[in-house]
């Protein structure tokens, strides 16, 4: 920045600025809006069922016959996507995850739900076998050993069986290596090709996952973790190999995940390939600032407040728990 010859107090006074309410919002560098958000809905087994996730305050898991009431409730206030994610029954559970490829398996079935009574609302639907496998983990194993490419094999047929369903946007978070590559080829050999991939290409084997795995019914099931494909915390030129590497596969958006712990990885991402880029504010996040906003011990403001950094870090959508009550509160100050 220049440093210009009148920037100087008293002639300069950055406090005019912010005087009152109508220059704030003029010279707002960042919005943020319902438009930004994309809302993760867990699903679960049977009929009339909207069960809390007792680690998420306010967050349900929904029956297939429920869930288009909730995502009507989302579109009214704005928001232009979701993304379904499965508690699978323990007894569909296998070592191979072979319900992930099932065409009437939960998210499938909801994602046909939603897109018959919502056709406009985008879905988008996660590439991984962690929900359905009996050990916890996003590919098969052998052993102790991930196995990277039998995964791929899998996670394709999950990909086009959830495309088939109606599901707009694929969303790989195995971290499995060549896995854009593999589910576009499959995508597009399934006549499928305008089924878009957002890959979770920067995702951090974080402790920040822990009330998701309670949600999708992973917690108990996983075995170790998950550090021999999810990235090491302390890396940061590495995200940006994954991201182009993804980008060279095929993939049409990119996210990093979590969120507000890896607001560097973001602005990286963002400034160096100019991608769509997506940033999941993922249940740890959530339960933090849900658990001390209602105990009082933080503003609820604090809510928006997080979601606007993740715009101001670079952000073009943002994955958050938060979505609903976030769209709701901005539409009221209107």
């Amino acid at each position: 920045m220049p440093d210009l010859p009148d920037a100087r107090f008293p002639v300069t006074r950055m406090r005019r600025n912010r005087r009152e309410d109508a220059v704030r919002r003029l010279v707002a560098e960042n919005r943020l809006s319902p438009d930004d958000f994309i809302w993760p809905l867990f699903v679960i087994d049977g009929d009339k069922q909207k069960v809390p996730v007792d680690s998420m305050p306010g967050v349900f898991r929904y029956s297939p016959d429920m869930i288009s009431e909730a995502v009507q409730e989302a579109a009214d206030e704005g928001i232009p996507a979701i993304a379904l994610f499965p508690f699978t029954d323990p007894a569909k559970k296998t070592e191979d995850g072979r319900e992930a490829c099932n065409p009437d398996n939960l998210v499938c079935q909801a994602t046909r739900a939603v897109k018959a009574a919502l056709p406009e609302i985008m879905v988008v639907c996660d590439a991984a076998l962690d929900p359905y496998t009996t050990h916890g983990h996003d590919g098969v194993m052998n052993g102790d050993e991930i196995l990277n490419d039998a995964t791929l094999e899998i996670l394709i047929r999950q990909s086009v069986v959830q495309a088939e369903a109606g599901c707009d946007t694929i969303a790989p978070s195995d971290m499995m290596d060549g896995r854009v590559g593999a589910i576009r080829q499959g995508l597009d050999e399934a006549g499928l090709g305008h089924t878009r991939i957002m890959a979770y290409s920067a995702k951090y084997a974080s402790g920040f996952y822990g009330p998701f795995r309670d949600a999708v019914g992973s917690k108990l099931a996983l075995i170790g973790d998950k550090r021999t494909y999810q990235m090491d915390p302390a890396n940061s030129d590495e995200a940006l190999r994954e991201v182009r590497m993804d980008i060279r596969e095929g993939a049409d958006m990119v996210m990093v995940k979590p969120g507000m712990p890896y607001l560097d990885i973001l602005r990286r991402v963002k400034e160096t390939f100019a991608m769509p880029t997506f940033v999941y504010q993922v249940s740890g996040e959530y339960a933090m600032l849900r658990g001390t906003v209602d105990r009082g011990w933080l503003d609820e403001k604090v809510i928006l407040e997080s979601l606007l950094g993740f715009k101001r870090a670079g952000a073009d959508g943002i994955l958050t728990y938060f979505a609903l009550e976030a769209a709701k509160a901005l539409n009221a100050r209107r």
